[in-house]
């Protein structure tokens, strides 16, 4: 009988370092990137500060800047239509921004770097 040899592709190496960095830097900077969350205006926060080279905190700034501006976007629309705006945008919009700022708030305190969801995939920081 013949013996068949298999073959496997070479697995690319596992960057330990890496992934230790980056879970450093998510402890690191919790703080800041929660932040921003709390009160949305205040996403310029870790990009003035000693955070400002953080991966983890601009990952959460860019975050913050598209939830302020999604609020910013509510607000208008819901202020300049009457009635429908007013009882209807206002509230829902309002409502569904507060819980997504929760979940970023979720996101940043273990030390995730999720996009949040609907307005989360626009890269406004680089």
């Amino acid at each position: 009988m013949e013996e068949q040899k298999t073959t496997e592709a070479p697995q690319p190496p596992v960057d330990v370092n890496n992934a230790t960095n980056d879970a450093k830097d998510a402890e690191d900077n919790k703080a800041m990137a929660i932040i921003g969350y709390i009160l949305p205006i205040l996403f310029f926060i870790p990009l003035v500060t000693d955070a400002k080279n953080s991966p983890f905190a601009k990952f959460h700034a860019n975050q913050q800047l598209n939830l302020l501006l999604a609020a910013i976007a509510v607000n208008v629309v819901g202020t300049i239509i009457p009635i429908l705006g007013w009882f209807i945008i206002l509230p829902l919009g309002t409502l569904a921004l507060f819980v997504i700022a929760v979940l970023g708030i979720i996101n940043a305190a273990r030390g995730e770097k999720k996009a949040l969801p609907i307005i989360g995939g626009f890269s406004l920081i680089k």
